[in-house]
């Protein structure tokens, strides 16, 4: 299993950085993983649009999602005849961003398939497992796993129990790490640090981490270094163009 960052950052992109966005590679399958803020371009350097087979978004806020449109505009303006993009998504978290072009632009650019978080389904070669974790919106975190490999990824989240249930043992987790340790009060239960990931990385004995959804400006030695204070194993930050294989 390959995966390769798209982009790392939350709440907006910068000139150097998308927000979220993962390309996960197996087996010749290519997934897209929560096609964040000014993640299309990263994308399209690697790949052409019609060569994603699926998608994957974790909750409905725009760094998660906001590039899905523009790559489905991608996929359908350029070819009518193409196949379809299946989409996996909680219930209702895409609705107003699949709303906001013309009617019937986007007919057959998409397949929505909607779950609730705690489902369980198969998403070409992954065996997909999902939490539903705390944030403003339903978020879902999911394992996806091979028989070789298991990544896990949080979305956005703030602290619960089933963390160490989603990255039990897990080859990769990749990991809402906004803040380096202390949360604001705003954002407590919702949003999570790089010092609380490294507790439950940690516990759950997860082989290696990738922290991910930065605050934009924060320094990401010293979210690796916060991380570091519990968990003893590899610890990396989301950028651009990193690629992790695992379960080789």
């Amino acid at each position: 299993m390959r995966i390769t960052v798209l982009g790392g950052l939350g709440a907006w992109p910068t000139a150097g950085q998308g927000c979220s966005g993962f390309l996960v590679e197996h087996d010749g399958f290519r997934l897209l993983i929560d096609p964040g803020y000014a993640t299309l371009p990263p994308l399209l350097c690697r790949l052409p649009a019609a060569a994603v087979d699926a998608a994957y978004v974790s909750h409905g806020h725009p760094d998660h999602c906001a590039d899905l449109q523009p790559l489905l505009r991608a996929r359908i303006l350029a070819d009518r005849s193409g196949p379809a993009l299946p989409v996996h998504a909680p219930a209702g978290s895409l609705d107003r961003l699949l709303a906001i072009d013309e009617p019937g632009l986007l007919d057959g650019a998409y397949l929505l398939r909607e779950f609730a978080p705690g489902d369980r389904f198969d998403l070409g070669p992954f065996m997909v497992r999902t939490w539903s974790l705390p944030h403003w919106v339903a978020n879902a975190g999911a394992r996806f796993s091979t028989p070789r490999a298991t990544l896990a990824y949080t979305g956005d989240t703030g602290a619960s129990p089933d963390l160490v249930a989603l990255a039990r043992g897990a080859d990769l987790l990749i990991a809402d790490a906004t803040y380096v340790d202390a949360i604001p009060d705003r954002h407590a239960g919702n949003l999570s640090s790089a010092a609380e990931v490294g507790r439950y990385a940690a516990t759950a004995s997860a082989r290696r981490v990738l922290l991910t959804h930065l605050w934009p400006g924060t320094d990401p030695s010293a979210a690796v270094a916060a991380a570091r204070r519990a968990y003893d194993g590899p610890v990396d930050v989301a950028e651009p163009g990193l690629v992790v294989d695992c379960g080789s």
